[in-house]
């Protein structure tokens, strides 16, 4: 069963977005609540936008949205041109994080190669994809005891679980995978394998 955090603070990843008599994101909210005339901020760019119209899946207009709708939302302080699939509507007083590097747990479930540090590949999250890089692999985790390693893992392969740092070109929002698994899951792809995953993974720090 999905927490559904009503009362927690907005997060709605942006699937799409286009320009009708101002301009619209698609979305579903993943964590909180929004009214018609809420002023929000839309992440990683901290842009300050106001809610003018909210519409549900039977495209009628709503004065409320909870957590677990999928909306279309008429905003104002931003232009359809400088939003992307991936950003994140959020509260101002706790948005979203928006990070470069943080670290991750990953099970790497289908993978033909060892993965070194510098491995690259695109990560998939919520409603992002971005290519990203691992520039260190941290640990790895002892398949008897489940304890996490001392020392980096030269390599790791199928079958093995690690932590590794994971690194973006840009910002990318990202959510402690304990707090919000829906803004925290992702995977990581390569060689144009859609599917199966090559890995799959969870950021546990920032």
């Amino acid at each position: 069963m999905v927490d559904r955090k009503v009362n927690g603070p907005l997060m709605m990843p942006v699937t799409e977005k286009y320009k009708d008599m101002g301009t619209i994101i698609v979305g579903k909210i993943e964590s909180g609540h929004l009214r018609k005339g809420d002023t929000l901020t839309l992440m990683p760019n901290r842009d300050s936008i106001e809610v003018t119209a909210i519409y549900n899946e039977m495209e009628e207009e709503v004065n409320v949205a909870l957590s677990g709708d999928n909306v279309r939302i008429r905003i104002r302080g931003v232009d359809d041109e400088d939003i992307t699939p991936g950003f994140v509507l959020t509260s101002p007083n706790k948005p979203i994080h928006a990070v470069r590097q943080f670290e991750a747990q990953l099970a790497i479930l289908d993978h033909k190669n060892i993965i070194c540090a510098g491995y690259s590949a695109v990560m998939h999250i919520h409603t992002l994809a971005e290519e990203v890089t691992l520039p260190s692999l941290l640990h790895y985790f002892d398949k008897a005891t489940g304890r996490k390693s001392k020392k980096p893992p030269q390599f790791a392969k199928k079958g093995q679980r690690i932590v590794a740092l994971i690194e973006a070109p840009g910002l990318v929002c990202v959510e402690r995978f304990v707090d919000y698994p829906q803004l925290g899951r992702f995977t990581l792809r390569d060689e144009g394998k859609f599917p199966p995953p090559s890995i799959v993974a969870g950021p546990n720090d920032f």
